[in-house]
């Protein structure tokens, strides 16, 4: 049996999108400087945390919390797409408010249920989920390791989902800017070891979109 590997999972800093709830998917919207700042605070928190890989989406706004993370250390930072937010297709760039009157179908929705939307020529949960699928299989030569995994909210959820399986619950956890989770990797299948660390972010700078007060398992746009 493969010895266990711990998969650090780290979601992006803010986004001036993030700021004013517009759906960001694919779109290559930079950090804020709020984001920034949230990016180095992560980067404190693991200075000390050994890395022995790096994957991130390949859109900036990940790629630049990545790049924070592993500053100094001589790591390599792979990029990948098969790590991007979901495509949101029509959606993107609106605001919830400007989806449900812009397509009066959604309008029975709510913005939280991610793993129901269907954006027209866009993706759904279960796209998502196929394509993190196949990078986690191209995990198995890291044993022992621990992996720095950056990307986006909705990637992060279908990533637990194909870990943990069953187990998955997105009701109740949430993935806030920034913060930083553990999962035990082994064998094509997960355990939890933390979730949604942000004791580092300390006090969120004022109007900056921190997510406001917390609500569970909140998949929107990223």
């Amino acid at each position: 049996m493969g010895r266990a590997v711990e998969l650090l999972l780290v979601r992006h800093g803010l986004t001036a999108w993030n700021s004013s709830g517009r759906f960001q998917g694919r779109s290559d919207i930079p950090l804020s400087p709020a984001g920034a700042a949230q990016a180095r605070a992560v980067a404190d928190a693991l200075a000390d945390v050994p890395i022995d890989a790096a994957y991130a989406s390949d859109l900036v706004r990940a790629e630049s919390t990545a790049t924070a993370i592993l500053a100094e250390r001589a790591i390599p930072l792979r990029l990948d797409d098969r790590l991007r937010e979901f495509d949101f297709g029509a959606w993107e760039g609106l605001t919830w408010a400007e989806i449900v009157a812009n397509f009066p179908g959604e309008s029975g929705s709510q913005r939280t249920s991610a793993r129901d939307y269907r954006p027209q020529g866009g993706e759904t949960f279960d796209d998502v989920r196929r394509r993190v699928r196949v990078w986690l299989s191209e995990l198995a030569p890291y044993d022992r390791r621990r992996i720095l995994v950056v990307a986006h909210a909705g990637t992060l959820h279908a990533l637990v989902a194909e870990l943990v399986g069953d187990g998955y619950d997105p009701s109740q956890l949430r993935f806030s800017h920034a913060s930083i989770s553990r999962i035990e990797y082994s064998e094509g299948s997960g355990r939890i070891l933390t979730l949604d660390e942000s004791a580092h972010l300390q006090s969120p700078p004022a109007h900056e979109g921190v997510a406001p007060p917390l609500r569970r398992g909140v998949l929107r746009g990223d």
